[in-house]
């Protein structure tokens, strides 16, 4: 049986944070290429929102169903089967991104797309968590998720040599990433699990217990505004530069800096939580860094696109808590539903931008509030939520994970 590494550079780790960097990419890469790739297959200027808001909801109900596929094949099967799975599911997905003639096309591979990065991260999070101490996979965590969300950076320069460049690009190198996994190696813990009786992946179980429930709604809700903040704020970045008097801003500069400030923002959450041995109390201070940015984001007009820029960065940072969220998520359950739980958890929260999206249609379109206002609506709602659901949850730095949910 594998022992648990005390060196925060195994080889799992690298493979994790190289997977999510390829996963960030293609994840980010429509909010890049949302403009030409759709003004290239004939939508006009006056549809860009609307028809860029439906294929992001494709791409996010696509990892709300892959979250649930990965994440029980994740505990049945085992984390690195899900590895491999994903990944080549996606890669393929976004090589065909770059042909599609057709809105219809389009919309059905980035649901595909969508299946396919849904299981990532949470099988090599899943994976270093359980290969690690318990003092140092907090630092495990930090280095998947910081280095990885710079995959947004290179999705924007690789998109200035075009959108089906960028899409085959992106397929290229999970492939190649493929390459990299034969030599990563299955979880003791999990091993320990798939020898026994005791019942694995059972997604129905989350919901046979109030207190499990509760505890798998709150982690899920923790992380909202984290996608409110990348696929409203950021995505349509140009439409609120515009309200805004401000010239010049491009969704794909908006989102590499605010994936800058993202990667700076994890690398310094996962660290804190380590020097100061809490999870819960690094969630509270970046939530409250949140509140504090959203109407900053939203109410700066009248200033240049590079202070915009800058905007967006500290936005970024105030979403830099990713890497503790998904930690203290799969630090909440045991063994046999932990796959599971640390791969739907980070989808639904991804996923519930579809009702953040429908929820801002319906403030700005059906009851005609401005879209800086209808915006700040959904924002609150979302950091309401996270604050109560961060309240009533457990502390779980230092938590012995060698356990299974009865």
């Amino acid at each position: 049986m594998k022992q648990h590494s005390t060196n925060p550079f195994n080889i799992i780790v690298i493979v994790a944070a190289l997977g999510y960097f390829v996963d960030i990419y293609d994840l980010i890469l429509f909010s890049i290429v949302r403009v030409p790739s759709l003004l290239a297959l004939g939508v006009s200027s006056d549809n860009l929102l609307s028809e860029g808001a439906t294929l992001i909801n494709c791409q996010m109900i696509g990892m709300l169903l892959g979250g649930l596929l990965w994440g029980i094949m994740g505990d049945k099967k085992g984390r690195v089967s899900v590895l491999f799975g994903s990944i080549l599911l996606y890669s393929i997905a976004n090589i065909l991104n770059a042909y599609v003639t057709s809105i219809e096309q389009y919309q059905w591979l980035r649901f595909i797309a969508g299946v396919g990065l849904a299981g990532e991260l949470g099988a090599g999070i899943t994976l270093v968590n359980e290969t690690m101490t318990k003092e140092h996979r907090g630092y495990g965590t930090m280095i998947v998720v910081s280095f990885g969300v710079l995959g947004a950076v290179l999705a924007n320069i690789v998109a200035r040599y075009g959108w089906q460049n960028a899409y085959v690009a992106g397929g290229i190198m999970g492939l190649v990433l493929l390459l990299l996994r034969i030599g990563v190696y299955e979880s003791g813990m999990y091993h320990q699990v798939k020898s026994s009786k005791i019942s694995r992946g059972n997604f129905f179980m989350l919901f046979s217990n109030g207190k499990r429930f509760v505890r798998y709604l709150s982690c899920i809700a923790i992380g909202v505004p984290i996608w409110f903040m990348i696929g409203i704020l950021v995505t349509f970045s140009p439409e609120f530069a515009k309200e805004l008097n401000i010239e010049g801003v491009l969704a794909g500069s908006a989102v590499m800096y605010f994936y800058l400030g993202t990667s700076f923002g994890d690398f310094m959450s996962g660290y804190l939580s380590q020097v100061f041995k809490t999870r819960k109390k690094i969630l509270l201070l970046y939530l409250i860094i949140t509140t504090i940015m959203i109407p900053i984001y939203l109410f700066t007009s009248n200033i240049s696109a590079t202070s915009f820029y800058i905007i967006c960065a500290v936005l970024g940072i105030a979403a830099g808590y990713w890497a503790v969220f998904v930690t203290i998520a799969s630090e909440q359950f045991g063994t046999n539903l932990r796959s599971t739980v640390t791969t739907t958890v980070p989808n639904f929260v991804r996923g519930s931008l579809v009702l953040l999206v429908l929820i801002f249609d319906l403030f700005h379109k059906n009851l005609s509030f401005t879209l800086l206002n209808s915006a700040l609506i959904v924002g609150a709602f979302a950091v309401i939520i996270a604050f109560i659901s961060l309240a009533g949850m457990h502390e779980t730095f230092g938590k012995d994970l060698n356990y299974v949910e009865e």
